[in-house]
């Protein structure tokens, strides 16, 4: 057996010094618990915080789902507006767009 600093395991140590050992180790033990219910509560937030953002991810998926449906349908609308050779109404509809644009420019330019 090796025999560390002279002392012989069995002999050499105390009921002090293994006391002294046994409360080193219960408080190691004590703060690696500690760390572990930290992280364990870390990782709970964690995946409460995935779940939140997939959700949200979701409901913005579903938004950009109807906002394509519905950006299909106008232009849709759009082209039978325009095969039809209507082009007073394509006229109309452009300076209406431009009217809009410049409005908001105007207020926005105005603050």
């Amino acid at each position: 057996m090796r025999r560390t600093a002279g002392l012989d395991h069995n002999h050499g140590m105390g009921y002090h010094d293994n006391q002294m050992l046994d409360d080193e180790n219960e408080h190691l033990v004590d703060g690696l618990h500690d760390k572990v219910s930290q992280l364990k509560e870390l990782s709970i937030d964690i995946g409460n915080e995935v779940r939140s953002q997939n959700k949200m991810l979701g409901d913005m998926d579903d938004d950009f789902d109807k906002s394509h449906g519905t950006l299909r349908g106008t232009m849709a609308r759009l082209k039978i507006m325009a095969s039809a050779g209507h082009n007073r109404y394509i006229c109309y509809l452009m300076l209406f767009a431009l009217f809009v644009f410049f409005v908001i420019w105007y207020i926005l330019k105005s603050k």
